[in-house]
């Protein structure tokens, strides 16, 4: 496998700009994906963002940023991450997010996380859109990373 990819989407029930905000503005991705941000997104910005898992912590550059429609950031590892949107059925938004540029021996185990955190990213957005509340699924993943890495540290 040369280069893999992590692929994840979902349809969520609201406007196209009200999905694409969710990502960009620090009140609502701090409500369903991150403990905290150092700027909104936008053209060209250099992120700080503090994951929910302790001690997790990464820049995001914005490499490419079409209002309502994509965000396309690198990480500090070199993972590229794009978040497409686009509209369906009217009052309904497809979120789609490709992230590659994995690389190592753990290349592939690196994919399938990817590929579970960001569905897990997205079906909480999903419930926070639609519901007006988190269900705190990204939460609970934390924890579970948390706990299975304290839980390594105490085997060593």
């Amino acid at each position: 496998m040369t280069n893999p990819v992590a692929k994840a989407s979902q349809l969520i029930n609201c406007p196209i700009e009200e999905a694409f905000n969710a990502f960009v503005d620090p009140g609502k991705i701090t409500q369903f994906w991150l403990a905290s941000t150092s700027a909104p997104l936008s053209r060209n910005a250099k992120v700080t963002w503090h994951f929910l898992v302790p001690g997790a912590v990464e820049t995001a550059v914005v490499d490419e940023f079409q209002p309502a429609r994509l965000i396309a950031f690198t990480w500090s590892d070199g993972v590229k991450v794009r978040l497409a949107f686009s509209e369906q059925p009217p009052g309904k938004t497809r979120v789609a997010v490709e992230a590659q540029g994995f690389s190592g021996n753990d290349a592939v185990d690196q994919v399938v996380n990817a590929t579970e955190g960001f569905s897990i990213v997205l079906c909480d957005l999903k419930t926070l859109l639609e519901s007006g509340k988190s269900a705190n699924l990204v939460r609970a993943k934390a924890e579970l990373i948390a706990a299975s890495a304290a839980s390594t540290k105490r085997e060593a």
